[in-house]
């Protein structure tokens, strides 16, 4: 992963789409994170707004705090509960 200040990140887009191919790109500002460029090519676009969507995330975060403090079922479990037989 590279770094780069938004200050320094004067070359046009064109040539740090040909960077992200070997990993994202971070352009900060005053040391901190201001975006990232990243590679696409195996993300589907519902995958990354859903990424990027803070009530979606919030909810993500809600769930894998609850499973921290009471636990979870296993894949097994779950299958039987739903009636499902077998590997998926």
């Amino acid at each position: 992963m590279r770094t780069l200040d938004i200050g320094e990140a004067t070359k046009p887009l064109a040539e740090y789409a040909n960077i992200v191919t070997s990993g994202p790109v971070i352009i900060t500002s005053r040391g901190k994170a201001l975006m990232a460029l990243i590679n696409l090519e195996h993300t589907d676009l519902e995958s990354l707004s859903l990424s990027t969507n803070p009530d979606f995330m919030e909810i993500v975060n809600r769930s894998r705090e609850r499973h921290s403090k009471e636990g979870g079922i296993s894949g097994e479990e779950m299958r039987r509960r739903l009636g499902l037989s077998g590997e998926l």
